[in-house]
């Protein structure tokens, strides 16, 4: 059963949310409104995703054709030459850079 987010995994899921898009950012394309995605990059179909291994992307690199679940994590690795563990790299250093 899936549990509720705690409060410091929606202030970090928040935090993370607030980025805009990182795909969007470094590819040029400026800020745009983002939803969270769990990076899953190693962990079986069944287990669950951290809340605080999260990245923004807009609905369409998160959701749509062109995006991590439309082109699947390979297509996406391919068309981008980003994994989920560099974006994942890039948002935190983004987070560190705003806590200074």
């Amino acid at each position: 059963m899936k549990r509720a987010p705690t409060a410091a995994e929606k202030r970090h899921m928040g935090r993370v949310a607030a980025l805009g898009c990182i795909l969007c950012d470094h590819l040029g394309l400026g800020a745009t409104p983002a939803q969270v995605h769990h990076v899953r990059e190693g962990q079986g179909m069944s287990q669950r995703a951290s809340n605080f291994l999260t990245v923004p992307l807009c609905p369409e690199h998160h959701q749509g054709n062109t995006g991590l679940h439309g082109l699947g994590t390979s297509a996406f690795e391919r068309t981008y030459r980003l994994s989920e563990l560099d974006l994942l790299a890039m948002t935190l250093e983004r987070l560190e850079a705003g806590c200074r």
